[in-house]
């Protein structure tokens, strides 16, 4: 499937000055809001753990696009030393991250009964251990500054409570990411920091179209980076645990 397509120039906040760093940004979605977010003025690090030539090539992209830094950093975001050699790196060679976006989360698409231990931990800790450590490398940076925005990548069925025999550690860790960012939120709340989240039902790099996919197409890379350039604004400071969900109005039909 080709590549993200390039951001769309609309109303956006002004990052110059900010550093984001935007977790398994190599690829699919997460390069696609590394990009938009260099499209804002910020410098941005790409974040990978194996797909280190695909990540030269977005930070080449987002150079292009006027970035004013834009390097990659590898590192295991499951890990917390691998966590802190990731903000290590990026703090040295572009500062202090302002922005983070937790966008790390693997699938395991069988049934429950049939996953394995090591694929149901690999799944709990991409999706929910990740968004916790990075979260919690990011905010002495964002507390010494009193500014700082986390949008975390979610699902949409995460809002409606919805859940299914097969992929469920993906909608237990989603679940678990929605409310993470909800306690964070309420526990920043005098820091200057606001904590979002943005879920997605079905983006256009997913393995398969489902047949109840609303509006009869894919939601698009920047139909969430509108949100998450929202959630990046000076604007939306007073808004902060919240949940955006881009699925077009899905609701199952046996809802």
């Amino acid at each position: 499937m080709a590549g993200p397509a390039q951001p769309t120039h609309v109303h956006q906040p002004d990052l110059s000055g900010r550093t984001a760093l935007v977790t398994g940004s190599a690829r699919g979605l997460g390069s696609g809001l590394a990009l938009s977010l260099a499209d804002c003025g910020a410098s941005v690090a790409i974040h990978y753990n194996t797909s280190g030539d695909a990540a030269e090539s977005v930070a080449a992209d987002a150079r292009d696009l006027g970035a004013p830094a834009a390097t990659t950093v590898q590192g295991d975001v499951t890990d917390p030393e691998g966590v802190d050699g990731i903000f290590d790196a990026v703090e040295a060679d572009l500062g202090t991250v302002d922005v983070l976006v937790n966008n790390v989360g693997s699938f395991a698409p069988e049934h429950w009964a049939d996953i394995s231990f090591e694929d149901w931990n690999r799944v709990l800790d991409t999706n929910l251990t990740a968004t916790y450590l990075t979260s919690k490398r990011a905010l002495d940076g964002m507390r010494d500054q009193s500014w700082g925005r986390i949008v975390n990548v979610g699902y949409a069925s995460a809002e409606k409570g919805l859940v299914s025999a097969k992929n469920f550690p993906y909608f237990a860790a989603k679940q678990g990411v929605l409310m993470f960012t909800r306690m964070l939120a309420a526990d920043t709340s005098e820091d200057g920091i606001t904590v979002n989240a943005v879920s997605p039902y079905v983006i256009e790099n997913s393995d398969e179209f489902p047949d109840d996919a609303p509006r009869g197409r894919w939601a698009t890379f920047d139909d969430l980076a509108g949100v998450v350039r929202f959630f990046c604004d000076d604007d939306s400071e007073y808004i902060s645990g919240q949940n955006v969900e881009v699925d077009g109005g899905w609701l199952p039909e046996d809802v």
